[in-house]
């Protein structure tokens, strides 16, 4: 119902949007359906079941983003939220749906036609599978979050846009503990897709490698703190492109001053082996769409190549200020938030060397299989990341596992000083915040062999 009417009277918003001047209207609408499960001490202790539909519509007048909405979509208070952003009413003709463009996600489970019971199962499975592992493990936390989205997007280029996204993240969290220490395993898994997930990576699966990290973690001997070589694993999922790098590549902060990436394009930035990519066009990466929220088709953008910053990611605003067009990271929460530049499937192309020769070539140093946690701060570039499952190496050989590690460097200089990339790409999802805003990604690097960076640890 809502759709329809905002299809029909579109125009008419759209002219007394912009009645009184500004360089681009537009109206969003959402409708989402959302369940997230939660299972902790044996049991299924919360379930959140909802829906919720609203519509956000913003001018951009001056550079300047003016912004409303409401959870109650009529004619009316969309009329009151337009005529309170364009200052007065009047009638400037605005064409919409001159081009339109549609979406949806390809499904073999759909999570809309399954029940609470059906979910159920995957949180006990996996419940079952960790605390199998015996008396070392002290805590298991499920989540289970499913989620369908059907957005409208109508601006005043004359563009329509729609897109239906559904996505299934599910995730676990075990703790172990043994004479006084206690770690933790995590592991989590997720698709734009359906319940065919489980089809790819089982309950079971997800719960046993967060067991075993856990337990593995309690043998582990205290991290020793200094400069080491540090190889990332393709398994450590991209924390630190997301993190470190990323963030400084887009567009907002850039303009901002807030990016240690500023005013570089057409700079060496990386070593010659990094390329780096935002692509939000993979069918099933928890990332993808086919529309972003500002209507802008699903893109691959090139940002680093050959070690050369080659451009940064923008949205709609960003675009306009430069001159530009969006490259399609144009994101947001909900609709009642405005979209702001984000990342979608983030990663750092494969290279060419075989991964365990990368170690077997590394006489001494660190071995990430797992990032965890970590900060960044995007004008400088300097982080701090938790290592949650890392070796040493010794001679080539991974030796045995060490704890409570972390990692301190510069996004920059880390990847200037990579001299191996490994043929591997793992990927990991995740929900990435920015100014208060979470949206679903995938980061995803190869093996990679940093030369020297800071360990910090508890050892000397």
């Amino acid at each position: 119902m809502v759709k329809e009417m905002l299809k029909e009277k579109a125009g008419f918003l759209l002219s007394n949007l912009l009645s009184q001047g500004g360089q681009y209207g537009e109206i969003f609408y959402e409708r989402v359906r959302m369940c997230r499960m939660h299972l902790e001490d044996n049991k299924i202790d919360k379930v959140q079941w909802g829906i919720d539909e609203g519509v956000g519509i913003r001018l951009i007048k001056d550079g300047k983003t003016y912004y409303g909405y409401t959870t109650e979509p009529t004619f009316e208070n969309l009329m009151e939220i337009v005529e309170t952003l364009a200052g007065g009413q009047g009638h400037g003709p605005v064409k919409v749906g001159q081009r339109r463009i549609r979406g949806w996600t390809n499904l073999i489970i759909d999570p809309d036609e399954k029940d609470i019971e059906y979910r159920t199962q995957f949180l006990l499975r996996a419940n079952d599978t960790a605390r199998s592992y015996g008396s070392k493990i002290k805590q298991v936390t499920a989540v289970l979050m499913d989620r369908s989205r059907d957005i409208l997007i109508i601006n005043s280029l004359g563009e329509t846009a729609e897109d239906l996204q559904k996505r299934v993240v599910f995730f676990v969290d075990v703790v172990a503990q043994e004479d006084g220490i206690m770690q933790r395993g995590y592991e989590s898994a997720g698709i734009k897709g359906g319940f065919e997930l489980f089809e790819k990576i089982s309950p079971e699966d997800v719960a046993r490698k967060a067991a075993e990290r856990a337990l593995l973690m309690l043998k582990a001997k205290p991290a020793p703190a200094g400069t080491f070589t540090v190889v990332l694993s393709g398994q450590a999922g991209g924390t630190m492109i997301h993190e470190a790098v990323g963030h400084g590549l887009e567009a907002d902060l850039v303009q901002k001053g807030l990016s240690v990436y500023k005013d570089k394009i057409g700079q060496k930035v990386a070593s010659e082996l990094i390329t780096v990519v935002d692509d939000a066009t993979f069918e099933n990466h928890n990332g993808s769409f086919v529309v972003d929220d500002e209507g802008v088709p699903a893109q691959r953008t090139v940002l680093i190549e050959g070690g050369y910053l080659v451009g940064y990611m923008y949205d709609r605003l960003t675009a306009i200020r430069e001159g530009k067009e969006s490259t399609g990271n144009g994101r947001r929460q909900s609709y009642a938030h405005i979209p702001m530049v984000r990342m979608t499937n983030t990663y750092i192309a494969s290279g060419k060397d075989n991964p365990e020769d990368i170690i077997a070539d590394t006489k001494k140093g660190i071995l990430v299989v797992k990032m965890g946690g970590g900060e960044v701060n995007t004008v400088t570039g300097d982080f701090v990341f938790e290592v949650m499952e890392g070796y040493m190496i010794e001679n080539g050989k991974i030796t045995y596992p060490i704890r409570s590690a972390t990692l301190i460097g510069n996004g920059p200089k880390a990847l200037q000083n990579v001299d191996a990339v490994g043929w591997d790409l793992g990927w990991s999802i995740g929900t990435c915040g920015k100014d208060g805003q979470g949206v679903p990604v995938t980061d995803a690097q190869p093996t990679l062999r940093i030369r020297s960076m800071v360990l910090g640890g508890t050892e000397v």
